[in-house]
């Protein structure tokens, strides 16, 4: 896997994946003209969609079908520089009808724990948690 980014003008970049190209750059504060996304947002993009087709892979094999289901990954960051993520909170977000919750459950350990790269990269320096929603009820 490569990626590339490229100067454009001021703090935004062309980036470069998989044949792909976007935009990057950097907060206004810090020269930034909102081309595009903040790299560290897309650290939290990263770590949603990872645990995302993990968990739709994962229930798929357990023939569970879900009607919706969506991902939303907020971050801490540390005051100081280097200016890291000290936490993220995954909120996973589940809708239909009769849907098994333990399986729900298993699904996004599994990934949580074993299958997600990007969580594991993170999670020696990052603390990570996560939130389980059923039609719009947190399952404790």
């Amino acid at each position: 896997m490569d990626s590339r980014v490229i100067w454009k003008r001021d703090m935004a970049f062309d980036a470069q994946l998989e044949g792909l190209s976007f935009s990057i750059d950097a907060d206004e504060k810090f020269g930034g003209t909102g081309q595009g996304p903040k790299p560290k947002g897309l650290t939290l993009t990263s770590v949603a969609g990872c645990t995302a087709m993990d968990v739709i892979a994962i229930l798929k094999k357990m023939r569970v079908t879900v009607d919706g289901f969506s991902v939303e990954a907020k971050g801490s960051l540390a005051e100081e520089h280097p200016i890291t993520f000290t936490k993220i909170v995954l909120e996973y977000y589940f809708l239909g009808e009769d849907l098994p919750v333990a399986k729900l459950r298993r699904a996004v350990e599994l990934s949580q724990t074993r299958y997600c790269g990007v969580i594991a990269t993170l999670r020696p320096s990052v603390a990570i948690e996560g939130q389980i929603y059923l039609n719009g009820d947190a399952l404790d």
